[in-house]
């Protein structure tokens, strides 16, 4: 991107909040265009400043993140990043559901942050595998209380985007599901890309839930 990178930060707590706003303004590319205490000002916010990413967390007051997350991403103000601990709960899951484009942990180092930030406003889901692989284990553990996704959403896939989207599910990352499919990481990212656009997914942890409701 030419111009900086607008980020809103939701966020309830005061110093979380403003050590956020420090390590997003410490970067030349990134601009902090609002901060918001709770999720209901959060959707405000996005539909006035119209932000390239807003940095949500998930547990917040008045309303909470997911429902927040849903509302931006329907109304296409912003992508959303979303932002935990690693106390995962179905919040984290109805997130990704919801659209979010990626999700970080709270602890994540600031560099680590900042290209997050950068990747999602190129359009780019993000996650990193070894979150993935602590996502669907915590899935895996805990009773489907929704119901399971309808198997024909993969009829428009072909056999080998179905073997990639299974590699996902399993948390493998593109090096990974190359290796085990013997074909060049490039070709993988094309397979990748193609199948979300297919499936309609924003990032690669909302194809690896979906592999697991599907149990491919």
């Amino acid at each position: 991107m030419n111009r900086a990178v607008r980020v809103l930060v939701a966020e309830d707590q005061s110093a979380v909040r403003a050590g956020l706003v420090l390590i997003l303004g410490s970067a030349p590319d990134i601009e902090v265009a609002g901060e918001a205490a709770d999720g209901q000002r959060a959707v405000e916010l996005a539909r006035e400043l119209r932000p390239d990413v807003v940095l949500m967390d998930v547990q917040m007051p008045r309303l909470d993140g997911v429902s927040a997350t849903r509302q931006i991403v329907a109304e296409g103000t912003a992508d959303v990043l979303v932002l935990t601990t690693f106390d995962l709960d179905e919040y984290v899951f109805g997130a990704l559901r919801a659209g979010a484009a990626g999700f970080l942990l709270k602890n994540t180092e600031a560099r680590d942050l900042l290209e997050a930030v950068r990747t999602v406003a190129r359009g780019e889901g993000i996650v990193a595998p070894a979150v993935t692989r602590r996502l669907i284990a915590e899935f895996a553990a805990k009773p489907v209380r929704e119901p399971t996704a309808d198997p024909a959403v993969l009829d428009g896939l072909t056999r080998r985007e179905r073997e990639v989207l299974s590699c996902i599910g399993e948390g493998l990352s593109n090096a990974e599901i190359a290796a085990r499919l013997a074909m060049a990481e490039g070709t993988v990212k094309t397979h990748v890309s193609r199948l979300l656009a297919k499936l309609e997914l924003r990032s690669r942890v909302q194809a690896a839930v979906l592999a697991q409701e599907l149990g491919i």
